[in-house]
This record gives C-alpha cells, structure tokens and sequence, in this order.
C-alpha cells in the first residue's frame, strides 16, 4: 500500500498456473468418453492447444477461460507488455501491476532511486511511481515548526504559505494545540483567542475587561458602548452628543440641569449645544432668543439696553421712565 495524492494506491500479482499433462490410457478427461467407446477419442486427438492445435500430452499448459494453449502460444498472445522495459512479461516471470500498467518484478523499481517497489509502499506522482522517501523528499512539505517532513496522509495545517503538523501548530502563550480552533497571528507568533485577548486586548476603562469588538473611545480610552454612560442618570452615551465636567461624560439634559448657566429670562439651563449662543451682563445670562426689552419684547442682541432693577429694557422704553 501507498499513500499517492492523497489516495491509497495498491500493486497486484498476477502469474499464470503452469498445468502438466499426464498419461492416462483409459480416461481421456477432454471428450469425456472412454477409450473405444462410441464417443471415442485418442488424448493426442483432442487435447491439443487451442490456438496451435499441437498436442499438450506430456506437456505443460495454461487452462484459459476458453481453452488450454501451450507455452509459447500464451506468451505470444496473453503475455501482457512491460511498462518499463516494453518485453512480453512471460508466463514464467512474476508480474505486478497497478491500474492499467504492467511491469516485470525487476522492473518495478522507484523512478529516481531505483528502488525495487515490490512487496513496499509507494506513490504515483503523474506517471512515476515513486518509493515513499523519494516522494517525501521532492514533493512533501515541511513542518516550519519541527523542520520534519509532512508525511501524505498525515493531518497538517497550511496558513500564508507555511505547513504544521497538528501537533506542532501552537498558541505561543499557552503553548496548546490550537488545531482546528480560530487563531490571531502576531508577527511571527500565533495565539488561540483567549490569549491574544488577555495578552494584547485592550481593557474597558470602566469594567477592566477586555474590548473583543466594538467599544468606543473616550479621551483616547477604550470603553465597552454598555459602558460608556451618562454619569447622572447611567443613560447610554454612545452615539449621542454628551459634554464631560471633572472628566466625567453627562448627557445633555444632566449637564444642563447640574452645572449649565440659567437663562435669566426662561430660567432653562444655557447649554450651547445644537448651535446655542447666549449673552451674559454682570452675573445674569439669557439666551440669545430670550434677551428681550422687558417691556415691549424686542431683541435687544447686538443693540443698547438699560438695566432697570431686575429687567433690561430698550432705549425707547426706558425712556418713557
């Protein structure tokens, strides 16, 4: 048996069975009939070879399907041709053969070594029949790991050009077979997943465990998005507009309601968010649509104004006063 191409290859024996003939006076076995019978028949009439009708009494022969044929008439046309050496492989000679070639037991030797591949194992690369430790030698890979010769059959690993046995292709932390498990390569190492994250992985700020995907970044920091809230009321903040006080992201409305400016006029918190501008006079703010003539509501952004106790008042007002 061999392994070639990843298939199992066999070689066969075939050799004819020499029969002798023998003397029997009273019997002849060919017609059946006894001797001077009324089917009488000399062994000489009628046990004669079937291609060249000469007699087989007292010689040997080939019983085929279809008759008994001497020596020389079954090599002239039953003999199968050598694949190696193109002669009749005679009826006394050892003939092995795979698939649809034959070879003599001398000829069928490894194409490069010269090997005699009888009763051993081999591979057919095209139309070369090759022992095992030529084939190896050409066409087999070596493990990057062991630098040992991949043997056909044998269970490997391929990744970016390079070959491992199974058991040679390990995580390089924990030092187990990774097999058929998912991988990460990292220069020249490679890692199964759970120790490539707790290696290399990046950590939650908040939680301390490790980013696999996904996550967001805050202040260059890696965050899990399920991590990543609103410190007043814990509301996620991923993918949508926060401010931070002290470091700590708040959400629009808790920022607003904790440590934004209050309008003066509408008493709601001054953000500055969605493009907000506001005007600030000693210690008050309004916004920019809430500062107001107390009196007669006109805008008062960009123009004069008079202060009048607790109300801002335009030019024309205050001077009804």
């Amino acid at each position: 048996l061999a392994s070639g191409g990843g298939r199992v290859v066999q070689g066969h024996l075939r050799q004819p069975k020499l029969i002798l003939t023998h003397i029997c006076p009273d019997l002849c076995f060919a017609c059946e009939g006894v001797e001077g019978g009324p089917q009488s028949s000399t062994m000489t009439e009628c046990f004669d070879c079937d291609n060249c009708k000469e007699s087989l009494y007292g010689r040997k022969y080939i019983q085929m399907d279809n008759g008994p044929y001497c020596i020389p008439c079954y090599d002239a046309h039953f003999a199968n041709t050598c694949d190696e050496c193109k002669e009749l492989i005679g009826h006394d000679c050892r003939e092995l053969y795979y698939e649809d070639r034959h070879y003599h037991e001398h000829c069928f030797r490894c194409f490069r070594c010269d090997r005699s591949l009888a009763d051993e194992p081999f591979t057919c690369q095209g139309k070369e029949l090759l022992c095992n430790d030529c084939y190896c030698s050409e066409f087999s890979s070596k493990c990057i790991a062991c630098e040992k010769t991949v043997m056909p059959g044998s269970r490997k690993l391929e990744y970016n050009g390079q070959t491992w046995h199974e058991h040679c292709f390990i995580c390089s932390s924990c030092q187990q077979p990774i097999g058929s498990r998912s991988f990460i390569p990292d220069k020249k190492d490679y890692y199964c997943v759970p120790c490539y994250e707790s290696k290399f992985a990046p950590r939650c700020t908040r939680c301390k465990k490790t980013l696999t995907k996904g996550g967001v970044t805050y202040r260059d920091e890696p965050w899990h998005k399920e991590c990543f809230v609103c410190t007043g009321c814990k509301t996620p903040l991923a993918g949508q507009q926060f401010t931070s006080q002290d470091d700590n992201p708040y959400c629009i409305k808790c920022f607003g309601n904790l440590y934004a400016k209050k309008c003066s006029a509408c008493t709601k918190p001054i953000t500055g968010f969605g493009g907000g501008k506001y005007v600030s006079f000693e210690d008050r703010h309004w916004h920019h649509n809430c500062f107001n003539c107390a009196r007669c509501s006109t805008s008062l952004v960009g123009k004069g104004f008079i202060p009048d106790n607790d109300e801002i008042l335009c030019r024309d007002c205050s001077s009804d006063l």
